[in-house]
């Protein structure tokens, strides 16, 4: 069989580098371009040193890409939001057969009004915007496999949407008093040199940041008002952890009309009994981040609340696996007709 012929753009950022760590050991694909614009002419074992060994394109700018040429079976856009959508419209006009998968948050909404209020501009490729699946695999599964473009889901977003969106449909939960507090490590603020991210600004401290106004908000109350049938509104607090990786969610419920926590997590039980990357818990045990960092695995425990009616419910995913890069990996095998777990099965890194 021949491989497909993939790309990743903006292959010199943290998730550029986990998409190439996953997709080295892919048996079913050729990276055959890899982009960068300020690294552009450089290996990339000259930017990320791990991948020295390994026979890689070099760095090109994106600029000087042949879309027709190539002809790629599917791209990889690991390119900052609203750069994306330029990027994307001139790819798809010359190569129109080529699939995307974008991990920017440029078409994840649907609503063209609320990308421009959240994101403070007009969406510049609303054609492509219509035609985009979200990519939260686990809930769009059927439309990803015949999709072009696949919006990859925000890290944070996939943390919550995964344990809340099952107890929505079922209208087993409140829809509004959902309480999300969610924690991230480093690597979700980027590799970008930013003052706030030296390592005296944020070892040996914890703290919340866009309280009350951060973009992923948007993302959820889409996602989990169509879950629910009607408007949602939650609840969100993101805070940032002095780790590299991993994203802990803690999630306050209330059971609607009587559902018992223990009744919310046979829930959860049930609904992800077959899937390869949601692992449930036993009933009052609850996950580390350290369970699942590196792997494409999300897991989820539900414990009662001490508030009779109430649940908590501790969600955990790798942020750059799970949260972007392995989710991903998981969106091409289903666009390109693979296994879905192939190249994104290995267990957690530990200790």
């Amino acid at each position: 069989m021949t491989k497909k012929k993939i790309g990743i753009l903006g292959a010199s950022g943290y998730t550029g580098a986990e998409l190439v760590r996953l997709l080295l050991r892919h048996p079913k694909v050729d990276l055959v371009l890899l982009t960068a614009d300020r690294r552009a002419g450089q290996a990339m074992g000259d930017v990320f040193p791990q991948f020295a060994p390994y026979e890689l394109p070099q760095l090109v700018a994106i600029d000087g890409v042949d879309w027709a040429a190539l002809q790629l079976d599917l791209v990889f856009c690991a390119l900052p939001h609203a750069t994306t959508q330029l990027v994307l419209k001139d790819l798809l006009a010359k190569a129109p057969a080529t699939k995307v998968v974008d991990l920017s948050a440029d078409f994840r909404l649907e609503d063209a009004a609320a990308y421009a209020k959240w994101y403070g501009h007009e969406h510049q490729a609303l054609e492509l915007q219509k035609e985009a699946v979200y990519g939260l695999v686990e809930v769009y599964r059927r439309d990803i496999k015949k999709a072009r473009l696949v919006a990859n889901p925000g890290c944070y977003t996939s943390c919550a949407q995964l344990p809340l969106v099952p107890l929505l449909k079922a209208k087993a939960i409140e829809p509004d008093e959902i309480v999300i507090d969610a924690k991230s490590g480093m690597t979700g603020a980027g590799r970008s040199a930013k003052e706030a991210m030296l390592f005296s600004e944020v070892s040996e401290g914890f703290n919340a940041y866009g309280v009350g106004q951060h973009r992923h908000m948007a993302e959820l109350d889409q996602e989990f008002s169509k879950a629910a049938g009607k408007p949602v509104v939650v609840s969100f607090t993101p805070h940032l952890l002095p780790i590299n990786r991993g994203i802990l969610s803690t999630i306050y419920v209330r059971g609607r009309r009587g559902k018992t926590a223990q009744e919310l997590h046979a829930i959860l039980v049930e609904t992800y009994a077959k899937e390869p990357f949601v692992h449930v818990l036993p009933f009052g045990q609850t996950p580390h981040t350290r369970h699942v960092r590196g792997s494409n695995m999300t897991m989820i425990g539900v414990a009662a609340d001490r508030i009779e009616g109430r649940a908590i419910i501790v969600s955990v995913l790798d942020n750059l696996t799970k949260g972007a890069s392995g989710q991903a990996v998981q969106n091409m095998n289903l666009m390109l007709g693979f296994v879905e777990s192939t190249g994104i099965d290995q267990p957690a890194m530990f200790p």
